[in-house]
């Protein structure tokens, strides 16, 4: 399944404040949610949103709704569970 890809304005304010390097490595891995949600993917337990991508140190953290992954933050690994 092909999944439409959606980023919230607070997940590219997340964003605007990495190094471009980090930026990059991370689109790249949001890219690749396209096709059957492939790359490290984890579905989260009492936690919304609902599922996280690892990119390196860094957390995606989005929402799926019927064809469409709807990318909600990006945090540091630290704090992105908090």
């Amino acid at each position: 399944m092909k999944y439409k890809i959606e980023i919230k304005p607070r997940a590219m304010k997340d964003l605007r404040g990495m190094p471009r390097d980090r930026i990059e490595n991370i689109l790249a891995k949001i890219e690749c949610l396209q096709d059957n949600m492939a790359g490290d993917v984890k579905r989260l337990t009492n936690h919304t949103p609902e599922y996280r991508l690892r990119a390196g140190d860094y957390r995606v953290l989005f929402e799926v709704a019927d064809d469409i992954i709807t990318v909600c933050r990006v945090k540091h690994r630290k704090d992105a569970y908090i």
